[in-house]
């Protein structure tokens, strides 16, 4: 099997997986992200910090980022043009508007400050899949893997995934361009692939 062919059935599986949570178990995965995170050295370490807005099954983040706000830091989340396909990452607080994007996913209204990539701390990111290696499979569309992949690795904020202890796979195939992750963040804790996470 190709490695594309084995992604596309790797997303559908997991995607699907995530889906079938529920509505409770959704909350209890959020709460103990939130836990998690906050307990961290990263909660007080990281000033600037760029996340996600859920969709499509995907861990709500909106408890730990009011937290996060609470705590005085700065927010942003990504935009994608829709000409370029490129990202770019622009402040938020949760009580400002937002807008959809053409994948129908929430991101900051026109007129919000860019923050440049340099300028963040940690990026938490969403993922379709993981693995144990600090791969991550994504929804296909390449977009953090261009954008990080385009910094140097010592300019890069920290990058850790968030997702449901379901979407761990045993191995993802791994392409030359993909960027991995320092560590992931679940419902069950921790796991850290780059020394850089300091935990």
């Amino acid at each position: 099997m190709l490695i594309s062919d084995e992604r596309l059935a790797l997303r559908r599986r997991h995607r699907s997986v995530r889906r079938r949570l529920s509505a409770g178990q959704q909350w209890l995965h959020a709460e103990a992200v939130r836990r998690f995170f906050l307990a961290s050295p990263l909660a007080w370490r990281s000033r600037r910090i760029a996340a996600y807005l859920g969709v499509d099954g995907e861990v709500n983040l909106r408890p730990l980022l009011d937290s996060l706000q609470r705590m005085g830091k700065l927010l942003a989340l990504p935009v994608v043009e829709r000409s370029s396909y490129r990202m770019s990452f622009f402040a938020h607080r949760l009580e400002a508007p937002l807008t959809r994007n053409h994948f129908g996913i929430e991101e900051p209204a026109p007129g919000a400050p860019w923050i440049n990539t340099r300028a963040l701390d940690l990026v938490l990111a969403p993922l379709v899949a993981f693995d144990d290696q600090g791969n991550r499979l994504g929804m296909g569309g390449g977009f953090y893997d261009r954008h990080f992949g385009a910094l140097p690795e010592r300019l890069r904020p920290l990058l850790v995934g968030v997702a449901h202890e379901v979407q761990r796979a045993d191995a993802l195939p791994a392409a030359p361009w993909d960027v991995p992750l320092d560590g992931i963040l679940t419902e069950a804790g921790w796991r850290a692939f780059s020394p850089r996470l300091g935990l």
